[in-house]
Formats: structure tokens, C-alpha cells, sequence
């Protein structure tokens, strides 16, 4: 979906996120992290789910569903066709380090927007790959595309108004940064509907 995107004139920006609730079957995802899995127990709530599941799609933070190919395409379709706050992402650089450092200036406008709202930087890696050792998927090579490995909440974004910021972030050490890619949203409080999104690869 990432590399086909299968809505015509529509960027879809998709984050992978790995929970950390199949690492007692004997193998440890090394992508997986507790705040992914308290992100995705937020959304039983938000969403008033009986139960977390994988795999599981969260659209635009406003709707969930399975992997079924055709309730998806038309419920990314749909998604596309409502209105979005503009983000962007500009003057991105790197600074060489160990960690190396991702600085970058991010511009909302939410003129249109009638309350408040939160904005998101997220960390994620291109692509990446894992070699299963345990449980149900013992033996296979798993290929993962824009792997988030951090959410970093660095403001917020009042109704009718602009936002415009600098910020930073340490990459993790080990962290390649021509494979990383930088996303950030706009959501409504409490892992509400997300209003807009962008994305800006550090490679670029």
C-alpha cells in the first residue's frame, strides 16, 4: 500500500506499528515497544473495541477493520475524499553523531479548525526486516515498511489559529538515517480523528 498507492491523487501515509503482547511465544520482535502496544489499547478505548487484535488497520484514527483488501481500499477511499488540516515538513537536515540528530521546522494551519488539537512527530524507518526465530512464524524473513519507532508529541494546535515550530530528535543509535522517514499528524485529544498529516524522508 505504501509503495502502490492505490488512490489516484491521494498521498496515503502509513505507519507500521509493532506490539510487544507476541514476545512471550519465545521470540522477541525487534520493532515492537510497550508505547505501540499502550497506543493500540488506547484505540480499544477511543474506538470502544472489545479487544486488541493483530494485524489490525486504524484509518485516519476515526475507524478500524481487518485486512480484508476491498472494505479497505473503499475505506481509504473514503478517508481521502474528507477535508485535511495542512502540514508540512521543511528544512529538514541531519546532524552527524552518535546518535546522529534529525532537526526539521513543521507548519500547521488550522484556520479552519473550530477546536483544539494535538500534533505528533514520528520517527519510522523506511524499511526493515527480522528473521523469526519462535512461535507461529518460526523460520520466515519478514520484510516491514515505515516501522515507527517513536511518538513525540511536540505541541499543540489551537482552534482557528497557526502553528509553526522547529524541533529535533535523536535518532536511536544504529539507526541508518538515509532509511529513516519523519511523519507527523495532527489529532484530535485522546487518540481522536487524525485532521492531517506529512511526510518527509530524511534521504530526500
Amino acid at each position: 500500500m505504501d509503495a502502490a498507492q492505490p488512490v489516484p491523487g491521494v498521498q496515503l501515509i502509513v505507519l507500521s506499528e509493532h506490539v510487544d503482547y507476541w514476545n512471550h511465544d519465545g521470540w522477541k520482535d525487534p520493532y515492537s515497544s510497550a508505547q505501540l502496544t499502550e497506543r493500540q489499547s488506547g484505540y480499544v478505548h477511543s474506538l470502544r473495541l472489545n479487544t486488541p487484535y493483530t494485524p489490525q488497520f486504524i484509518v485516519d484514527g476515526a475507524g478500524e477493520l481487518k485486512g480484508n483488501a476491498t472494505e479497505l481500499a473503499q475505506t481509504l477511499q473514503k478517508a481521502s475524499a474528507s477535508p485535511k488540516v495542512a502540514v508540512r515538513i521543511r528544512s529538514l537536515s541531519v546532524e552527524a553523531g552518535s546518535p546522529a540528530l534529525v532537526r526539521a521546522h513543521i507548519d500547521v494551519d488550522g484556520t479552519s479548525q473550530k477546536h483544539n488539537a494535538e500534533i505528533f512527530v514520528v520517527v519510522a524507518l523506511d524499511h526493515a526486516e527480522s528473521q523469526v526465530l519462535r512461535g507461529e512464524n518460526t523460520g520466515r524473513h519478514l520484510t516491514h515498511v515505515a516501522v515507527a519507532q517513536e511518538f513525540i508529541k511536540i505541541g499543540k494546535l489551537e482552534k482557528q489559529k497557526t502553528f509553526s515550530q522547529d524541533f529535533q530528535v535523536k535518532l536511536k543509535p544504529g539507526t541508518e538515517p538515509a532509511n529513516v522517514r519523519i511523519v507527523a499528524f495532527v489529532q484530535d485529544p485522546g487518540l481522536g480523528k487524525v485532521l492531517g498529516a506529512a511526510l518527509q524522508k530524511v534521504a530526500n
